[in-house]
Parts: C-alpha cells; structure tokens; sequence
C-alpha cells in the first residue's frame, strides 16, 4: 500500500521522465537510498565484487520497508556471463522466486562464447519475469557488438538495458552512450551506470540528454571490531576486511538534485 501511494505521488508531481536507480546490497543501503530520493533500487548482493543474487530474507527485509520499485540483480556468480546449463537453471528459479516474492523487476544477462546476446536464454528469462520489468545488466558492457544487442533486447521486449558505453565508466563511454540513446529513440530505457555522481549526471544530461542514471553511491565505513586479526584474509587479497560499503545519503541526495535541475 505504502509503494502504491508513492508511485501516485509521483504522477502527480509528473515525476517519471528523469530515473535515479540506486545498487543496494544490505536492507541498510536499501533504506539510506530511499531517504535520499532515489526512485528505484537494484537489490544485489556482494556489491564490491560487481552484485551477486541477494538472499530471500534481505529482500523481504528491504520490501516490507521500502516502497520504491525493486529491481532484483540476477547473477549467481562473479565473472563472465557465459553460464554452465545448472547456473542457467538457477537463473531461471531465482527469476521466478523473486517474481513471486513481490520484486517489481529483474536484471538479467546471458551471452555466448562469441559475445553475442544468448537469445535463446534471454527469451526464457522474459518469459519467466512475467509482468516484471526486466533490465538486461552489464553484460552488454562486454558483448561484442552494442548495436545488435541494443537491437535484439529491444526485440526481446525487455525494458532497460544498464551500460557504460562499454567502457571502464560512463564519462569514457560517453560517446556510445549518445548513439545507443539515439538508437533507442524511446523504445527502451538507457540507464546510464559506471561511476555516476551529482556532476557526471549534470554533464551527461547536457551533453547526450541521458534522463535514467544508475549509482551505487558508497561510501567506506570502519568496522567496530575492536579485536582485530588481520594477518587472517577471508575474501580478495588487498580488500580490507575491517571496512563496511554502505550507500552515502548525501550522495544520492546530490545526484536526485542534479537530475531535477
């Protein structure tokens, strides 16, 4: 009920042109990102590693409590996107689990050994999203031939396709990100991800007139452990392991202002 109120406040502000999606991976995040103004979360997991799937109780916890749109990152693993047939099964049941947990859409990528768009696995997960949005993540930053994909998803009836412009972030992809919001001409949403902060979203939406951006908006935070064995690594060698990622509320609100202006 909560989330119904909002949206029509929304429409009623005629709010709906312009998106800020914010990455979440704890029910922390989740609630700082709402607070901030963000208009849709992606709920992931394992952030720092690029967002795995989330666990069943953290999505229950952010969905009791936040009433923005909930887009769910379907991925099972870190690394590439080209998926064993038992990853591909998880896929598909995690797609489902989530539709009928209540998330508004899923984020989803499969691509072939040759970097073309796996079509055949893409149709399924439409299918198996129902009525669900679904977002085709960044995979299309690694696939070989942006155009044909931006082509295909389209064809797919999936509604958001997440990029960088195929390059390390948003500012150096800029120049494709203009051709892939010209090509699209309205047909599909670009959501500009990769590095995005308040002055990236004032000069992209001046220079290639992006309207939908996608951050994660974190910042560091120091471990309470007052004990500390840190000769002992659980994870990536380097990563500190005594420090919290948790979404910034300013950085949001400075992002939502500068797509508003």
């Amino acid at each position: 009920m909560q989330r119904f109120w909002l949206l029509l406040q929304k429409m009623a502000e005629g709010e709906g042109e312009m998106r800020l999606e914010v990455c979440v991976d704890s029910y922390e995040s989740a609630v700082i990102a709402q607070r901030g103004g963000a208009d849709r979360l992606e709920v992931c997991s394992n952030l720092i590693i690029g967002g795995t799937t989330p666990g069943v109780s953290q999505f229950r916890q952010i969905r009791k409590d936040c009433g923005i749109e909930l887009n769910v990152l379907i991925r099972p693993r870190f690394g590439d996107f080209l998926y064993t047939e038992q990853e591909f099964l998880a896929i598909v049941e995690d797609v489902r689990l989530f539709r009928e947990l209540g998330a508004d859409g899923v984020v989803v990528g499969c691509l072939n050994a040759d970097g073309s768009l796996n079509l055949k696995r893409m149709e399924t997960l439409r299918k198996c999203a129902g009525g669900m949005n679904l977002t085709l993540h960044r995979a299309f930053d690694v696939c070989s031939d942006p155009y044909r994909a931006l082509k295909e998803a389209v064809g797919l009836g999936a509604d958001t396709v997440l990029t960088s412009g195929q390059a390390s972030d948003c500012m150096k992809g800029k120049g494709l990100l203009k051709e892939l919001i010209g090509q699209a001409d309205g047909k599909i949403e670009i959501l500009v991800g990769g590095g995005v902060n308040a002055d990236v979203i004032h000069t992209l939406k001046q220079e290639i007139h992006a309207e939908s951006f996608h951050m994660s908006g974190k910042a560091l935070l120091k471990s309470e452990m007052a004990y500390r064995k840190e000769e002992v690594n659980m994870g990536l060698k380097g990563l500190e392991e005594f420090v919290i990622f948790r979404t910034d509320e300013g950085k949001v609100r400075e992002a939502k202002r500068a797509l508003q202006q």
